[in-house]
């Protein structure tokens, strides 16, 4: 819902930047016209026989597949540029936002902008969760979520859509807000770009079947930040801002409550935290973050509130 950090040998070729912005424009209801029904397109490639074995693929052995969607994390990636650094996170004619300037959308079909943090001029924090896992534990985080006033952003995973569509719904009718956070949370960057496409648009569009809405936000599945290509398929897709984060809670490798709320604690003014449903332990986490965040004075609002 989140994706974990790019491997060091990766970083040639990824080449991610990050990109501060201050007011963002909506998405466009006209970027997701024409929306496929996607039930008949074959599974996707990505075989093991042909992929080294990441770092997620050794912690999700001896599970199944569908446990291994409920964590989407690895280890931290070198400190984030300072918010005031404001850098094209795109190729070509990408647009990219300065300190204090109006976000501008990019044109329909354009390459979507990353997106790591707010601005931090308001002491608002965004709390973004991986969408997978059971409608209980959904259901759970929704209601510590409303005790405390808190919204927050969900980027779900399209087979989660598929198998618990009232999860989502659960998510929609709360008042909290949703994103796209690719079909089979693949590692798009192993991908060709047409399978990257498919698995964002796949999941777009059971967003806006089972939801109403395709969802504001593009999330890169397995890394923190989007590569050059998976932000030129995102803004094929319709999204104009893939929404990465600054904070990994670490939910996903289950360390205990302590171990999360010590991870969130990093979370500052203008702070995009991730983390992720379907762990009984972030339910077990979340009073003492709303707490700890309460405590700072920091108020927790959805990506879009907190980028406007």
């Amino acid at each position: 819902m989140t994706g974990p950090a790019r491997r060091s040998s990766d970083a040639a070729t990824s080449d991610p930047s990050t990109v501060r912005i201050g007011r963002g424009a909506p998405l466009l209801p006209a970027a997701f016209s024409g929306l496929r029904d996607w039930d008949h397109i074959p599974l996707l490639r990505e075989t093991p026989l042909t992929r080294s074995v990441s770092r997620r693929a050794v912690l999700g052995m001896g599970v199944t597949a569908t446990a291994a969607l409920a964590g989407c994390s690895a280890q931290p990636r070198p400190a984030n540029p300072p918010a005031t650094t404001s850098t094209a996170a795109t190729s070509g004619s990408a647009t990219a936002t300065t300190a204090g300037t109006p976000a501008t959308t990019t044109p329909t079909g354009g390459p979507a902008v990353e997106v790591v943090r707010g601005s931090g001029d308001r002491k608002e924090v965004a709390l973004t969760f991986h969408g997978a896992g059971s409608l209980d534990i959904t259901r759970q985080v929704i209601t510590l979520l409303g005790k405390h006033g808190a919204k927050v952003t969900v980027l779900a995973v399209g087979s989660w859509l598929a198998t618990t569509p009232d999860a989502a719904r659960m998510v929609r009718d709360a008042g909290h807000e949703l994103g796209n956070h690719t079909w089979s949370h693949p590692d798009l960057a192993r991908l060709a770009p047409a399978a990257v496409l498919a698995e964002i648009e796949r999941c777009r569009d059971a967003l806006a079947r089972v939801t109403g809405t395709p969802g504001t936000f593009f999330r890169q599945s397995q890394n923190q930040h989007a590569t050059r290509e998976e932000l030129a398929q995102a803004g094929k897709a319709g999204y104009t801002r893939a929404l990465s984060y600054d904070v990994d809670s670490l939910d996903w490798t289950d360390p205990g409550v302590s171990g999360i709320r010590k991870a969130t604690a990093a979370a500052k003014a203008g702070s995009v935290v991730s983390m992720h449903l379907g762990h009984e332990g972030t339910v077990a986490a979340l009073p003492g973050i709303l707490a700890d965040f309460a405590s700072k004075g920091l108020t927790l609002v959805t990506a879009t509130e907190l980028l406007r």
